[in-house]
């Protein structure tokens, strides 16, 4: 009986975003299935190219006699499972793609690579051995023989190694050896550790009041997932304050869903994603473990995938790419710090791994926990409206620990005091009494945003649109520029609030900050950490190693230093700049900058001793400082929420982003503006339509780039207009030299 496949090839062209059918050699039928990679005839030439098997089936789609036949299907490739299929198939509906850019998503390892081979060669014989041993010896040209007879009777067993290089036996003598019996040779893969560093032992904790309600809670509803996934409760969002254990609660899951035979995978962003981060998964769950980062080797990402797939890991722990491991029997997914940026793609498809994780747990009847100590205003939103659990934990887990002292400090007062140095009076008092007690510090740089924004340094009024509300942007030439609406001014050259002349451009790096300090501060000693001095594979642990065994007084950094670290020793926080985030340009911006104060605020205090943090910013009263230095998170979000509601922004109502790039300026707006006819033309009932204009970065790898956004209540109808500009974009001549970008959710507007 003949057998079909329906390939999709690798060709990234919507043209082409279809199966082809192929005939199996009967002596590839048995390799034969859903998710294989293949090689394929393709085109009136018959030039091999790769795919992927979408489906089997033993009837032909046309005349057979029309069917060509697979050339290959690619030996120790890895499949992807019929579910992660699926799974690419509601990626390519929901961000917008191609079905072979979606399958390459869900495939995160796509070639093999080759496996490490222990070799053992093992005593058989031991009679046997010390006759020919004997032997040998008294034969001069059987030196080599003799030395490894001798050496095989001492140790029974001798690493391969061994034998090639210290004993330096050649593979001719080993043959001849091997074929006399008194020796055997075993072999068995070895998966290349990426943690390979000791481990402290993993010491049984006893979970506190609020931890175990959210353990008991999340077991509950899971035991219902099986009966009905869509009605039971299979999303819960684990809302902790910094330091309140969340890590434990998650643990506690985690050994259930295992003791239930079924696996789990829990993601981290990778800016968080050290040994330290993870030691206590290791400690408590060992070999169980399989680790994916981008700093791991090609072979490393392999072996940790391949031990997955075989079932010898039953834990995948890793940034968003992590959420495609292909585990057959997922029980439950975890993500950390779920309010983080990077869980959502900077390339096509788009998609975000919070959404994304639910749509996989819908498939495999899996429970999903999203874990923060500062929620993203989306995923409260929908925990307020019932889509997610809630679940608190509103206590430190440590005993003695407690949340940390917060101050604002105005550096409006500070400049009026002729104070120019980056550190506030405040702050620098509060450090020389911190190093007096031997106590360690953070300070941190919120450099997201580095292009800055114009203030004035005088009273801090931050020079925004006259028609959008967000910050104008230096550009060469000394123009101002909105980057959502494209509205441009000159510089003024006194603030329009007081009419002082000090207004600049508002920024600076670590680098300038380290300089300061170490004036400041000779005696101290000094880590900074930021993306120049993490470049390395192990420079971003190595640094963290040396500040927690305290090589270093002062750790200065980026948000890399403020995600999830815990320092006991840490007891000052100082937050150099809150402002430099608040005016980012986006609707984002407010909750951003609460998320990383209340995220780096968080660091202090941890252990047994009162933790102190000082918030310096130009904008003491805004509500996303004056709410983080409260740690008030509900507080933030009924001011947010209210904002968003009124603007018509997520989650109130769901947003597409429409990026356009053209190596000719005139074409890109031109191809835009045709755009915006035609969703004009749908007089789609409830769409708003913003732009078309200039996105923020205006050209970028010599493109010019165009934005226009569109927003409505209903997602799907999103998602239908997105589908009608796809099609027109596809059939007219003047989309033929645009790259166009769509996004349903964007994390920060272009």
């Amino acid at each position: 009986m003949a057998v079909y496949v329906d390939v999709i090839v690798d060709i990234s062209a919507n043209s082409l975003d279809r199966t082809f059918q192929y005939r199996v050699p009967e002596h590839m039928i048995s390799d034969a299935a859903a998710g294989r990679q293949v090689k394929v005839p393709f085109g009136k030439g018959g030039r091999v190219i790769s795919g992927f098997i979408i489906s089997v089936s033993d009837k032909p789609a046309l005349d057979p006699a029309r069917i060509k036949d697979l050339a290959e299907i690619e030996k120790g490739a890895p499949a992807v499972e019929s579910q992660l299929i699926m799974l690419a198939d509601w990626i390519r509906r929901h961000y917008g793609s191609t079905m072979l850019q979606a399958l390459k998503t869900v495939l995160p390892v796509r070639r093999p690579v080759r496996a490490i081979r222990r070799v053992t060669y093992v005593l058989a014989d031991r009679e046997g051995a010390e006759a020919l041993y004997e032997k040998c010896s008294k034969n001069l040209r059987e030196k080599a023989r003799t030395r490894l007879l001798k050496a095989l009777l001492l140790e029974e067993q001798l690493p391969r190694e061994t034998v090639t290089g210290l004993l330096q036996i050649s593979p001719s003598t080993l043959k001849a050896v091997l074929k006399t019996g008194v020796m055997t040779e075993t072999s068995e893969q070895v998966y290349r550790n990426s943690a390979s560093a000791a481990l402290s032992g993993w010491h049984n904790v006893t979970l506190n009041a609020d931890q175990q309600a959210a353990a008991e809670d999340i077991r509950k509803d899971m035991a219902a997932l099986s009966e009905n996934w869509e009605e039971a409760k299979a999303v819960h969002l684990l809302y902790g304050i910094t330091g309140s254990g969340k890590t434990e609660v998650y643990m506690d899951l985690i050994a259930h869903v295992l003791s239930q035979g079924r696996q789990v995978i829990v993601l981290i962003p990778e800016i968080s994603l050290t040994l330290q981060t993870v030691s206590r998964f290791y400690a408590r769950f060992g070999s169980r473990i399989a680790i994916m980062n981008s700093r791991l080797s090609a072979g490393e990402r392999y072996d940790q995938y391949m031990r997955a797939k075989n079932g010898e890991a039953s834990i995948m722990i890793g940034p968003r790419s992590a959420l495609f491991t292909p585990f057959e029997n997922l029980g439950l997914i975890i993500i950390d710090e779920a309010h983080e940026g990077a869980y959502k793609s900077e390339t096509t498809p788009r998609f975000h791994a919070v959404d994304t994780a639910i749509a996989r747990a819908r498939l495999a009847g899996a429970a999903v926990v999203l874990g923060s100590a500062t929620p993203s205003v989306t995923s409260y939103y929908k925990a307020m409206s019932g889509q997610y659990s809630l679940n608190r934990l509103t206590v430190r887990a440590k005993s003695g620990s407690h949340l940390p002292e917060v101050s604002v400090v105005d550096m409006r007062e500070e400049f009026s005091l002729k104070n120019r140095s980056i550190l506030s009076r405040p702050l620098y008092e509060a450090m020389k009494e911190t190093l007096a007690r031997g106590e360690q510090i953070m300070l941190f740089l919120n450099r997201r945003g580095f292009a800055g924004f114009v203030s004035c340094r005088s009273c801090g009024h931050v020079i925004q649109c006259r028609h959008c509300d967000v910050a104008m942007k230096m550009h060469y030439g000394g123009r101002l520029k909105c980057h959502y609406c494209g509205y441009e001014e000159a510089l003024p050259d006194r603030c329009p609030e007081c009419g002082s002349p000090y207004i600049a451009g508002f920024g600076i790096g670590t680098q300038k900050v380290e300089q300061m300090v170490r004036q400041a501060f000779p005696e101290a000693g000094i880590l900074r950490m930021d993306k120049d001095t993490t470049s390395g594979k192990d420079d971003f642990e190595n640094i963290l190693k040396s500040f927690s065994e305290h090589k270093a007084d002062i750790l200065i950094g980026t948000q890399m230093i403020v995600k999830g670290h815990d320092f006991e020793n840490v007891t000052l926080v100082g937050i150099l700049a809150a402002d430099l985030s608040m005016f980012s340009g986006d609707y984002l911006s407010s909750e951003r900058t609460f998320q990383l104060l209340t995220q780096a605020a968080g660091r202090a205090g941890r252990g047994d001793r009162p933790g102190r943090v000082i918030i310096q910013t130009y904008q003491p009263d805004h509500y996303s400082i004056a709410a983080a230095a409260r740690q008030d998170y509900d507080g933030f979000y009924a001011q947010e929420i209210c904002f968003r509601q009124m603007m018509h922004y997520p989650p109130a109502s769901h947003m597409l982003m429409l990026l356009a790039e053209s190596v000719k300026d005139q074409a890109a707006d031109a191809a835009m503006q045709r755009i915006r006819a035609a969703a004009d033309d749908l007089h789609m009932e409830g769409l708003q339509v913003l732009g078309p204009s200039r996105a923020g970065l205006t050209r970028g790898k010599d493109l010019y780039r165009y934005v226009v956004y569109f927003k409505h209540d209903q997602e799907s109808e999103l998602i239908r207009l997105r589908e009608h500009l796809e099609a027109l974009i596809g059939s007219e001549d003047m989309f033929s030299h645009i790259f166009f970008n769509f996004d349903m959710n964007p994390y920060v507007l272009q």
